[in-house]
C-alpha cells in the first residue's frame, strides 16, 4: 500500500486529525519549528541551481541554438549564392562560346577574303607578266624582223651585185631591197 492511503487509514481509525498530522511529522520528519527554516533553505538552494547551474546550462542551450540557427540560414544564403553563381558561370560560359563561334565566323570569312583578294591580285599580276611578256615577244620579234629584213635586204644587194657583176650605189641597194621585201611580204 501506498503510505498516503495508510497514513489515511490509520489517522482516521484513531479518530484525530491530530494523530495524522503527528503521524506525518514522524515519517517525514517534518518539525514545526523546522519547517520555515527548511523551507527558506529550499528556496536558497533552487535560487542557488537556477542561477549557477541551470541558467548557464539554459543561456549555453539558447546561444547554441542562435548559432545553429544562424549556421543554417548562412547555408541557405551560401547554397543561394552557389546557385546564383553556377547560373552567372553558365550564363558567361554560353557568351564566351556565342563569341568564339563568332570570332570564328569572322576568321572564316576573313580568311576567304583575304584568300579572294591574293587570288585577284595573283591573277593580276600573271597578266602584266603575260602582258610584259607579249610585249617583249612582239618587240623581239620586230627586232628580229628588222634585222631579217636588213639581212634579206644585204643579201638581195649581194647577191644582184654578183649576178649582175656591178656595184650598186647606196640608192640601187635601197631600190631592190624595198622590192623584194614587197615582194615577200605581199
Amino acid at each position: 500500500m501506498e503510505p498516503f492511503l495508510f497514513l489515511a487509514e490509520t489517522g482516521a481509525a484513531s479518530g484525530g486529525l491530530a494523530e495524522v498530522a503527528e503521524n506525518l511529522q514522524k515519517q517525514f520528519g517534518i518539525h514545526g519549528q523546522l519547517l520555515f527554516s527548511q523551507i527558506v533553505g529550499f528556496l536558497v538552494f533552487a535560487f542557488l541551481l537556477k542561477k549557477f547551474a541551470f541558467g548557464p546550462i539554459q543561456q549555453m542551450l539558447e546561444q547554441r541554438k542562435l548559432r545553429i540557427a544562424e549556421g543554417e540560414e548562412k547555408l541557405k544564403r551560401i547554397e543561394k549564392q552557389l546557385a546564383d553563381s553556377e547560373a552567372t558561370t553558365a550564363a558567361a560560359i554560353a557568351k564566351a562560346n556565342e563569341e568564339a563561334v563568332r570570332l570564328i565566323n569572322e576568321a572564316k570569312e576573313g580568311a576567304h577574303a583575304f584568300t579572294e583578294q591574293k587570288s585577284q591580285e595573283a591573277i593580276a599580276h600573271a597578266q602584266q607578266i603575260l602582258a610584259k611578256a607579249e610585249a617583249a615577244a612582239q618587240a623581239e620579234r620586230a627586232q628580229i624582223s628588222a634585222e631579217l629584213k636588213r639581212e634579206f635586204g644585204r643579201l638581195v644587194a649581194a647577191t644582184t651585185a654578183q649576178v649582175t657583176g656591178k656595184v650598186l650605189t647606196a640608192d640601187d641597194q635601197k631600190r631592190i631591197n624595198e622590192e623584194a621585201l614587197a615582194k615577200v611580204e605581199g
